[in-house]
C-alpha cells in the first residue's frame, strides 16, 4: 500500500497540528503507512510515540527560493517513502507541495481550515495554492461557501469534513469529584454561583470583552464568569479590567490559564459555555468539546457554530456581536427549568456523538484517501 504524507508548517500547538496527529493515529490503526513533514516542534514526540515517521523540513517558509528548494526535497522524500498521496494542511507549504506534485506526478489534496484575508490581491494568489490539488477538504459548509464564492472553486471538488471532538477525552464519566475539587482549589474558583465559561486565547477576536459587556446587562448578577485562555496583551488586559469594573458587585470574573488536558475539567465545572468570537469562525471545536461534556453553548450566529448548534434544541444562537441579545440569551439559559436544561444537554451531546467526533472525521478522511489511492472518483 502506498504511503500517505501529511505536510504542515510546524508541530508546535494548535488545531491543525492536533488534526494531523489524529489522522496519523487513525492511519496507524488502519495499518496504512504514513509520514509527516514539518519544521518540527514539541508535538513531534506524539508522532514518535505512535510510531509515525517525522521528517524535518523548513516548509513554513514563504521565501520563493526556499519554497522551490523544499519542493525538490519533498519530491525526493515522496519517492524514497513510496508516497501515493500528499495532504497539505496550510498555505505556507502548499506551493512546495504543488511543485513536488508536478515533478513526481503524485496527487495532493489540501485541508482548508480557515477563512484567509484576500487583500492585497497577492494574498488571494498566495491562498490559491491550497486549491491546486485533486480536491480540497473544507472543515465546514461555511468554508465551502467561501471557496465557491471567493475563488469560484468547483463545488464537486470540495469535501466537507467537519473537525471532531475527542470523545474519549471529553467524557463526563471520566471526571472524578477528587479531580474537580483539586482543580477548584488550585485555581481558586468560586462555585457557589452559576459558572458561565468562555474558552479561548485572550484576544479581541475571541469575544471576551463582548461576553463581559453582555453580563453587565444581564438581570442575573449572581454569576461567575470564567475566562480560560492565558495572558492578554497589556492593551487588551486593560480593556478587560475596565469592563470588569462596570460589573455588578455580585458578579465574579476569574481569568485562568490551564493546560489542554485540564479543559474537560473546565467544562465539567461550567453551567453554560459561551462562544462570542467577533468574526465568523471556520468551525469552532470548543463548541463540540463542550457539547460532548453535556454542556450547553450560547454562540454568535455566524460561521461554523451555525452548523454545530441546533438553535433551541442543542444550544442557542444569538445575533452576531449583538451584546444586548447575548445578555438576554444568557438570562434565558439561566431561567431554564432543570428538566428542560437536562434535555438540551443530552441533545447537545448526542448531536456531537453522531456528527462531530474524531472517529467520524477520521473515517471520512481515510475514505477519501483510499478513493484517491485507488484512482476512483473523488466527487
Amino acid at each position: 500500500m502506498k504511503t500517505i504524507m501529511q505536510i504542515l508548517p510546524s508541530l508546535k500547538q494548535g488545531g491543525v497540528e492536533v488534526g494531523t496527529i489524529e489522522i496519523a493515529t487513525a492511519l496507524q490503526n488502519a495499518h496504512m503507512p504514513n509520514i509527516v513533514v514539518s519544521s518540527g516542534g514539541p508535538m513531534v514526540a506524539q508522532l514518535e510515540k505512535i510510531g509515525v515517521k517525522h521528517i524535518t523540513l523548513p516548509v513554513q517558509t514563504k521565501n520563493p527560493f526556499k519554497i522551490w528548494k523544499n519542493a525538490k526535497k519533498l519530491a525526493q522524500i515522496a519517492k524514497e517513502n513510496d508516497v501515493g498521496l500528499m495532504h497539505v494542511r496550510s498555505r505556507a507549504p502548499a506551493w512546495s507541495v504543488w511543485l513536488a506534485s508536478k515533478r513526481t506526478g503524485i496527487p495532493f489534496i489540501a485541508s482548508y481550515h480557515g477563512i484567509y484575508g484576500i487583500k492585497p490581491a497577492i494574498k488571494k494568489i498566495y491562498n490559491s495554492g491550497m486549491l491546486k490539488g485533486v480536491c480540497t477538504i473544507a472543515v465546514s459548509n461555511y468554508v465551502k461557501k467561501h471557496l465557491m464564492d471567493v475563488y469560484h472553486y468547483p463545488e464537486n471538488k470540495i469535501h466537507v469534513i467537519h473537525r471532531g471532538a475527542d470523545l474519549n477525552r471529553f467524557d463526563p464519566k471520566k471526571i472524578t469529584q477528587k479531580q474537580l475539587d483539586e482543580f477548584i482549589e488550585k485555581n481558586q474558583i468560586s462555585v457557589d454561583k452559576p459558572i458561565i465559561t468562555l474558552v479561548g486565547r485572550l484576544s479581541k477576536i475571541k469575544g471576551q470583552l463582548e461576553f463581559l459587556q453582555a453580563t453587565q446587562q444581564m438581570k442575573h448578577t449572581e454569576i461567575t464568569c470564567l475566562l480560560v485562555g492565558g495572558e492578554a496583551t497589556p492593551e487588551y488586559q486593560k480593556e478587560l479590567n475596565d469592563a470588569m469594573h462596570t460589573l455588578p458587585k455580585e458578579t465574579n470574573v476569574k481569568i485562568i490559564s490551564v493546560p489542554s488536558d485540564k479543559i474537560p475539567l473546565v467544562y465539567m465545572l461550567s453551567d453554560f459555555v459561551v462562544s462570542a468570537r467577533t468574526t465568523p469562525e471556520a468551525f469552532g471545536r470548543t463548541i463540540t468539546e463542550a457539547n460532548a461534556m453535556h454542556r450547553i453553548v450560547i454562540a454568535f450566529n455566524h460561521g461554523g457554530p451555525t452548523e454545530t448548534i441546533i438553535d433551541g434544541k442543542t444550544g442557542f444562537l444569538t445575533p452576531a456581536n449583538d451584546i444586548r441579545a447575548l445578555a438576554q440569551t444568557l438570562d434565558k439559559a439561566l431561567d431554564m427549568p432543570p428538566a428542560q436544561r437536562k434535555k438540551m444537554e443530552e441533545a447537545a451531546a448526542q448531536n456531537t456523538y453522531e456528527h462531530f467526533s474524531i472517529q467520524t472525521m477520521c473515517d471520512k478522511t481515510l475514505k477519501l484517501y483510499k478513493e484517491i489511492l485507488n484512482d476512483k472518483k473523488t466527487t
